[in-house]
């Protein structure tokens, strides 16, 4: 089992991950942060977070750094990592979330991401979408306006990682994903800088797909010449695609609600859908309907606030109470209700983000 941090395949083993790359499970008993993330089980792994939790007990200073790379529309499947900063966030940490326009060129296709400006357009989106979720401007920094201080950073990580290590760790030695790196290890790392926040510990939460990013960071803090902790890290379970075997990506539009899909694409969407249901009515009132494997229902589970909702659909659909036709319009409602008021947010936010972005 290998994994690759820009790829669009999901991944099923979660087990036999844990034991190959030594992550451990995570304990909601352990540590007990109350958030439907962690209630519903979607928070799985995690490498040195008795630290971190620790310093939010104590109410000691604690750092996080997140960031998604500019290189497309944001979809639900990316509200995960914008949810688990704010639970931070809201806890006390100091930080920054990153929009990786730098990352975003370097590591995608011309035909992705042909020139900067494409990258930095969508970061304009992206930022204003991140404002429209309740950020401020001092939470988010763009790479490519980042100061000096970072820039001299990410060269000082560069001696620290050799060609046999790199190649070791995501199995290429791709140039432009080789930059995207050195970007990605400066952002998680610097934060720790006197410059910033100072030597403390530090969370960045990731997809277990991400892990070779969190191996080759801590490998090389131990490598650098600052007393620095070695950042913890969390790995979310990745929301799937609405079509079998992929998370959501913005690469397969036909597999993601984007946070800009009109009512009648979203409509359009959850309407074709997988769903647990069986092939007749009648079957299905008298069998009922699997929740483990409908995309709806785990669409409910990775965004919906209220736990008795969800918990009452899962009865409702294994006891045939409830059938998918009338499941997918609760979704429907569900999410364009949501976006309505997301949507008004990001077009007032969109000035604010272009400053962001641009200066």
């Amino acid at each position: 089992m290998t994994f690759d941090p820009w790829g669009a395949g999901k991944i099923t083993d979660y087990e036999h991950a844990f034991k190959k790359f030594g992550l451990e499970k995570f304990d909601k008993t352990k540590f007990p942060i109350d958030h439907y993330l962690f209630r519903r089980n979607l928070i799985i792994a995690h490498r040195d977070f008795g630290k971190y939790y620790d310093r939010i007990k104590s109410k000691k200073t604690f750092l996080q750094l997140t960031g998604i790379a500019s290189s497309g529309d944001l979809h639900f499947g990316h509200k995960v990592d914008i949810d688990l900063f704010r639970v931070f966030k809201d806890l006390g940490a100091k930080g920054y979330f990153c929009v990786c326009d730098l990352d975003a060129y370097t590591s995608r296709s011309d035909k992705k991401i042909p020139d900067l400006k494409t990258a930095k357009e969508y970061a304009v989106k992206n930022a204003a979408h991140l404002l429209a979720f309740g950020f401020i401007s001092k939470d988010i920094y763009v790479q490519s306006r980042k100061g000096s201080r970072y820039y001299e950073f990410v060269f000082e990580i560069s001696k620290k990682i050799t060609s046999n290590m790199f190649e070791a760790v995501y199995g290429h030695k791709d140039l432009g994903k080789v930059s995207a790196v050195l970007l990605q290890l400066a952002d998680i790392i610097h934060v720790q800088l006197p410059e910033f926040f100072g030597k403390n510990p530090s969370l960045t939460g990731i997809g277990l797909d991400q892990d070779p990013h969190a191996k080759i960071t801590r490998d090389v803090v131990k490598r650098l010449p600052y007393d620095l902790e070695l950042p913890s890290f969390l790995y979310f379970l990745h929301q799937s695609g609405l079509k079998e075997g992929s998370k959501m990506s913005s690469s397969e539009p036909a597999t993601a609600i984007f946070l800009e899909d009109s009512p009648e694409v979203v409509k359009k969407k959850i309407n074709r859908t997988f769903t647990g249901g069986r092939d007749s009515v009648d079957e299905q009132r008298e069998k009922g309907g699997n929740p483990d494997i409908c995309k709806v229902y785990e669409f409910f589970r990775f965004h919906h606030p209220d736990d008795l909702f969800l918990a009452d659909l899962d009865k409702e659909c294994r006891s045939g109470k409830i059938l998918c036709g009338e499941c997918k319009g609760n979704c429907v409602k569900f999410i364009n209700d949501f976006l309505e008021g997301h949507q008004k947010k990001y077009k007032k936010a969109l000035p604010e983000a272009r400053k962001i972005v641009y200066g």
